[in-house]
């Protein structure tokens, strides 16, 4: 086995014993596809009142801008699948938001990653990123082999399906990489017939200004009104095109204790989210990703869908 070879198995056995569902990597270059595609989809508008994605283009699609002399990008996923979900009677929140905000427990886990190849390998240089910086994670993490972005623009395993974060280390650190696997989405479109917004507008493209998720998270302004009665209880995000996608059959029980929802969130029925006090509200989601939202954006949510 050769130094890179030995480099790549220790971090990816590591990278199993912290968590991760599973660990790609791939050489860090400019990603030279996705850059027409993603100026092609701004020029559309497709990204709404976000106006942050028209930032750092560059640095969006070439990760040796993010990090000097980077050379691997290390794409790793953590299940987020929970085992319970809330009662039938209640307005939903998309399930990755149930348990403590995601940032906070990968980020953790990155570091102690980046720590261990520190210590193990030697003076190696690196960030770690989880959808807070410029960085296309989908894109790596297929590059990574990790799996196919799907018609819904989600990264999709075969036997594990799509309910997982995706995190990246880039490092100034020569791995082996891995190579793509191939599309697995066939002729399959349960997930642009389901969405209730028709936001998928052709397979892999996505108009975010259009998204549920996008509504109830990342828009401060009212939502239109020609989007009345279309949101299926959606009040924070949006699940259906994953929970229609037959590749999420395969999805199990994530094991990450931080993850599991307040009690309180699983039983709470629409009559109780309409009358959610701020108390209540800062009780449930101390430290969940909900709280971008803030209460007054959960309260429009929830009158946008119950008027």
């Amino acid at each position: 086995m050769n130094i890179k070879e030995k480099h790549t198995q220790l971090i990816k056995t590591e990278a199993k014993r912290l968590g991760f569902l599973s660990c790609g990597i791939s050489k860090a270059e400019f990603l030279e596809e996705e850059a027409p595609r993603l100026e092609k989809w701004l020029g559309k508008g497709m990204h709404g009142e976000m106006g942050y994605m028209e930032n750092h283009f560059d640095k969006r699609l070439d990760p040796t801008k993010l990090v000097d002399g980077a050379k691997s990008v290390i794409s790793l996923l953590l299940n987020y699948f929970p085992s319970e979900k809330q009662v039938s009677d209640s307005y939903k929140i998309s399930k990755y938001a149930y348990g403590t905000d995601y940032h906070f427990v990968i980020k953790d886990k990155l570091k102690s990653l980046l720590q261990f190849v520190q210590e193990e390998i030697g003076e190696v240089h690196g960030r770690a990123f989880v959808d807070s910086a410029p960085v296309l994670d989908k894109a790596w993490a297929a590059r990574s082999g990790l799996g196919w972005i799907g018609k819904h623009s989600n990264l999709l395993t075969q036997q594990v399906g799509s309910f997982y974060f995706i995190a990246e280390l880039i490092v100034d650190l020569d791995l082996e990489y891995d190579s793509p696997v191939t599309d697995h989405c066939g002729t399959c479109t349960a997930c642009i017939d389901a969405c209730p917004t028709e936001a998928i507008v052709e397979p892999y493209v996505v108009d975010g200004s259009k998204c549920i998720s996008y509504f109830t998270i990342e828009l401060k302004n009212e939502i239109p009104s020609e989007f009345q009665g279309k949101f299926e209880d959606w009040m924070f995000g949006c699940d259906v095109c994953q929970d229609v996608c037959p590749w999420n059959r395969f999805s199990k029980p994530h094991q990450e204790p931080l993850f599991n929802p307040h009690p309180d969130l699983l039983s709470m029925t629409k009559k109780d989210w309409e009358e959610i006090t701020q108390e209540v509200f800062q009780k449930i989601f101390k430290k969940s990703a909900v709280k971008r939202t803030k209460f007054s954006g959960l309260q429009r949510n929830i009158n946008f869908i119950s008027s």
